[in-house]
């Protein structure tokens, strides 16, 4: 994995690059957005739609049925028979270690990393009573929603943002928390009611970031994506799907992890909570000058052990 990137746009050949991607609106969104950027340099780019697993697994959390890496194993698949060339992920839903023979080449300037809440009622969290029904299908938001209001009762959510948003409108949930990115994309943002602060809702590690796949010694292809590299995103996620990988990898654990860039310095925050247990949060925080990659994931495995040391598992 390297963060330099050169505009080689000039004296890549043009390719005739086929996309693997989800059919959901948001995916569309993305694989479409990468799909432009391409043919503006001369490539020929058309999309494959699949449907995944876990698209299609709707009436039980990820957690229990394989993580999120049911959303890319179709994809995966598309691209070792041939019938593909590289599948755009939202980064958070990709693994921490990608199977043998498969890398991630690109990964693409980041959109806002926070997450939304969004209700037809309430304008914020803290206006919920007692005991009303938030919705989310993330670990990570349960425990930091329990850590904020342990008084709420917190249900599962499914589904694609589509599918969510309806059934919030059908009067299911008090409210529901959402990645702001997606809203954003898909130029919904009237639907988002406020934006959490990093402070109260940490983001999940590749939140708002996209990542592109290939099948590995795709140098034509790296070549080709070259151009579409925010080096600064690639660093903060580096570090921060260093802290996942280190806490055993799984998409679906209730961890967060943010990385912030500034003037050089990449800070690196971490938090961890039981969603069964006490809603008390185990927190992380460390802060490098002038990382590379390498020493970015090193910071995300310190920051890993700091948790463990501090009672996550």
């Amino acid at each position: 994995m390297t963060s330099s990137v050169s505009d080689s746009s000039h004296s890549v050949s043009p390719l005739n690059i086929v996309i693997a991607t989800r059919e959901s609106r948001l995916a569309m969104w993305q694989a479409e957005h990468v799909q432009a950027l391409l043919q503006a340099r001369g490539h020929r780019v058309s999309l494959l739609g699949m449907t995944t697993q876990g698209d299609q697994i709707l009436d039980r959390s990820l957690s229990k049925v394989g993580g999120k890496g049911l959303f890319v194993k179709e994809l995966e698949q598309a691209l070792q028979e041939g019938r593909a060339d590289m599948a755009v992920h939202s980064l958070k839903d990709v693994p921490m270690d990608l199977p043998e023979g498969f890398e991630l080449a690109c990964v693409m300037e980041r959109e806002d990393p926070r997450d939304a809440w969004v209700s037809s009622e309430y304008a914020t969290l803290a206006d919920l009573p007692p005991g009303a029904v938030v919705g989310t299908s993330s670990l990570r938001r349960t425990v930091l929603l329990r850590a904020l209001r342990p008084d709420l009762k917190i249900e599962p959510l499914r589904g694609n943002l589509d599918t969510r948003l309806r059934k919030l409108d059908e009067g299911q949930y008090a409210g529901i928390v959402l990645a702001a990115a997606g809203l954003k994309r898909l130029n919904m943002s009237q639907r988002i009611r406020h934006i959490f602060d990093e402070t109260d809702m940490l983001p999940a590690a590749g939140q708002g970031a996209l990542g592109i796949e290939i099948c590995t010694g795709r140098q034509d292809l790296r070549e080709a994506l070259a151009p579409l590299a925010d080096p600064a995103t690639w660093l903060r996620v580096a570090a921060e799907r260093a802290v996942s990988r280190a806490m055993g990898g799984s998409c679906s654990m209730p961890l967060a992890a943010h990385a912030t860039l500034q003037a050089g310095a990449l800070t690196l925050q971490a938090a961890w909570g039981d969603p069964e247990g006490e809603p008390r949060l185990v927190t992380a925080e460390a802060t490098l000058n002038q990382p590379d990659h390498a020493a970015a994931e090193q910071l995300g495995t310190q920051i890993a052990e700091r948790l463990r040391h501090a009672g996550a598992h």
